[in-house]
C-alpha cells in the first residue's frame, strides 16, 4: 500500500512542473529526504527526476523493495551507480538538458561537483525556491494528517500535568513525555531545513534554562544535555513556582504541528503570569487579522507593535539576541515556509500552515508565552491545536 496516493503525488508533480516550465527549467533531480518523500512517497536512498513535461523516474540505490512498497510512482529503477544514474536520467528527458535544478540550499558543494561532473551539458540552478513554495501551500490530505499530529500533541500535553512532579530533572520528564509520544507512533526525528539543524522532539526547559542563550534559530533553546547538544532539556531539577516549558513537534506519517505550553508546580509569579496573558492577546490578533491575502510581515509587525505598547518590546521573542519573526510555516519540516517575520514578502494563501509562538524571555526568571500551529482557510485562520492555551498549574 504506497504511503500517499497516487493522485496526491500526481498533483503534486503536475503543479511543480508547471512551475519548472514556467522558471525555464528542463527537469530536476530531487535527493533532499524530506522533497523526495513528498513527490514519491519514499524516504530510502534514492534520485527522483522530474522533467518539465512527462513521467518522472524514481532511482533508488538502497533499498529498492522498501521503495517500490512505499511509493505509488510506476516509473522506479534500481541503480547501482550515479553513472548509471545520469544515463537514466538523460534516457528520461529524451531531450538536452539545458537547465537542470536541484537543491543548491542542502546539497553540500562536495556532491554539487560531482552531479556537474555527470550533466557537463547542463546548466544546474539552485530549485530549492520552486519546491519549496509549492510544499509550503498543503492539500487536505496533508492537513488531515496535520490534524491527526495535533490531537497526539494535545494527548502529550495533557499527560504532562499527571506525569511532571518537583524534583525531576528536565531529561527525566523529557523522557517521560517522549514516552507518550512513541506510544502514539512519533518518528522521534524532527526534519529541519537548515544546514546542521538538530531537533529531537522539541525542547523542554525549566526556570533560568529558558532564558539561557542558545544555539538555537527560535526565541529559546536551553542548556541541554552537554555542550555537544546544548539545546532542550538538561540535568536541572525542576523546582516549584518556576515556568516549565513543553516546546514539542507532534509528527504523524512525517507531517508535524509545532505546539507549547507552560507549566508551574504551584502558582505562576504575578509578573509572568500577567505577561503570559500578553502573549495571548497578541495569539488571538494575529487569529483574528490572519487570512488569505494578507501581508506576512503585517502580522510580525502587529505583534511587535503591541510587545512595544505593552513595554516589552526588549524580552520579545528572545534575549540577548531576540529571532525577527513570531511564527513559521511547518509540514514535512520544521522550518518550512512561510515565516511571519521582519520584511517577510509573503502573501498568506489558503492551505498555509504556520505555528505562532509570540514569547517574551526574561534573564534570571523564564519566560511567559505560547505556541500554537494553524492553518489559512477560506476565511481566516483556523487552530488545528486546541490544549488548553491557559497556564498549566500542577498542584504540589
Amino acid at each position: 500500500m504506497p504511503s500517499i496516493p497516487r493522485d496526491e503525488i500526481d498533483r503534486r508533480i503536475q503543479k511543480l512542473q508547471a512551475a519548472m516550465s514556467a522558471e525555464g527549467l528542463d527537469g530536476a533531480l530531487i535527493v533532499n529526504r524530506a522533497d523526495l518523500y513528498y513527490l514519491s512517497g519514499t524516504a530510502q536512498d534514492a534520485h527522483l527526476f522530474v522533467p518539465n513535461e512527462g513521467r518522472p523516474v524514481l532511482m533508488v540505490r538502497r533499498s529498492f523493495e522498501r521503495a517500490a512498497e512505499d511509493s505509488a510512482l510506476e516509473n522506479a529503477l534500481p541503480v547501482k551507480s550515479l553513472t548509471e544514474l545520469a544515463a537514466i536520467v538523460k534516457d528520461c528527458a529524451g531531450k538536452p538538458l539545458r537547465t537542470l535544478g536541484m537543491e543548491l540550499d542542502i546539497l553540500p558543494v562536495n556532491n554539487f561537483r560531482v552531479y556537474e561532473g555527470l550533466f557537463p551539458e547542463s546548466d544546474i540552478k539552485d530549485f530549492s525556491p520552486l519546491i519549496r513554495n509549492l510544499r509550503q501551500v498543503k492539500s487536505d490530505y496533508e492537513i488531515g494528517l496535520l490534524r491527526k499530529a495535533a490531537r497526539l500533541n494535545d494527548t502529550v500535553f495533557a499527560k504532562a500535568r499527571e506525569l511532571l512532579r518537583e524534583g525531576m530533572t528536565e531529561l527525566e520528564f523529557a523522557g517521560l513525555l517522549e514516552a507518550e509520544y512513541r506510544k502514539g507512533g512519533h518518528q522521534g526525528y524532527v526534519r529541519t531545513r537548515q544546514f546542521n539543524g538538530e531537533v529531537f522532539y522539541g525542547h523542554l526547559m525549566s526556570g533560568v534554562n529558558l532564558a539561557v542563550p542558545s544555539c538555537s534559530v527560535g526565541p529559546t533553546g536551553g542548556r541541554g544535555a552537554s555542550s555537544a547538544y546544548p539545546q532542550g532539556a538538561s540535568l536541572k531539577i525542576i523546582g516549584r513556582r518556576e515556568p516549565v516549558q513543553v516546546d514539542y513537534v507532534g509528527t504523524v506519517e512525517g507531517y508535524m504541528v509545532d505546539q507549547s505550553r507552560t507549566y508551574y508546580i504551584g502558582d505562576p509569579p504575578e509578573k509572568l503570569a500577567r505577561i503570559h496573558n500578553l502573549a495571548l492577546k497578541i495569539q488571538a490578533a494575529i487569529e483574528r487579522k490572519g487570512g488569505p491575502g494578507v501581508k506576512a510581515e503585517e502580522l510580525y509587525d502587529l505583534a511587535l507593535d503591541m510587545a512595544r505598547r505593552a513595554g516589552q518590546e526588549d524580552h520579545f521573542m528572545g534575549w540577548p539576541q531576540p529571532v525577527s519573526f513570531v511564527g513559521h510555516g511547518v509540514g514535512l519540516e520544521l522550518d518550512e515556509l512561510p515565516v511571519i517575520g521582519r520584511r517577510s514578502p509573503t502573501v498568506l494563501k489558503e492551505g498555509m500552515v504556520m505555528a505562532i509562538e509570540p514569547k517574551f524571555v526574561f534573564p534570571g526568571e523564564g519566560l511567559a508565552g505560547i505556541e500554537n500551529t494553524f492553518v489559512v482557510a477560506g476565511d481566516g485562520m483556523e487552530r488545528l491545536t486546541l490544549f488548553d492555551d491557559a497556564i498549566q498549574v500542577v498542584c504540589p
